[in-house]
């Protein structure tokens, strides 16, 4: 198997998209997933519990120092930046927002991108500005798959759009054949 890790980024319509997505993965998915959606910074992060209802794999908060594992859906806390760490583990910052926001997807994006190179998957969903852009650069520059939601089906066709234009290489797709899609990466 080459995938390890998959990184998600979305904003406005995030949720829907997430809900589309990740229920429909199998229980027995190989590799982490770590998502950042743009919340406000005061707010419990009610997605955590609405996507661990939905879904057939662990959902989560990131915590700080986790070793990242397999099968294991980690989601940005509010107010933290979300990176991957080269020995495999999580780390949360609160450096300055990124593309006016914390959690920002590019840092996200270009830290997973130095920890798992090729075999990373990088997906940019619907939202309102161009986080993620450089970020899913990154991922195509380390040899990884870069995914972008189809803009015409975006609640916010923005992000996908900045997405495409900074990474031309990327694979657009629909939402509902997202699973089946990186059900065959992992098998290449």
């Amino acid at each position: 198997m080459s995938l390890q890790a998959v990184v998600i980024g979305a904003s406005a319509g995030g949720v829907h998209a997430l809900l589309q997505v990740l229920p429909a993965l199998p229980d027995d998915f190989p590799a982490a997933i770590l998502v950042v959606v743009h919340i406000p910074p005061r707010r419990d992060n009610a997605l955590v519990a609405l996507l661990a209802e939905k879904c057939r794999l662990t959902v989560k908060e990131a915590e700080d120092k986790e070793p990242i594992v397999p099968g294991t859906i980690y989601m940005g806390p509010p107010d933290y930046h979300l990176l991957v760490e080269s020995d495999g583990t999580i780390a949360l910052s609160s450096d300055e927002a990124v593309n006016h926001s914390r959690p920002a997807i590019d840092v996200l994006f270009e830290s997973a991108a130095d920890a798992f190179g090729d075999r990373l998957a990088g997906i940019i969903m619907t939202g309102a500005n161009h986080d993620g852009a450089r970020g899913l650069r990154a991922v195509c520059d380390a040899g990884g798959y870069a995914l972008v939601q189809a803009p015409a089906t975006a609640e916010v066709a923005y992000m996908p759009e900045a997405a495409l234009a900074a990474c031309p290489a990327a694979r657009v797709i629909d939402l509902e054949d997202l699973p089946s899609v990186l059900e065959e990466i992992l098998d290449q």
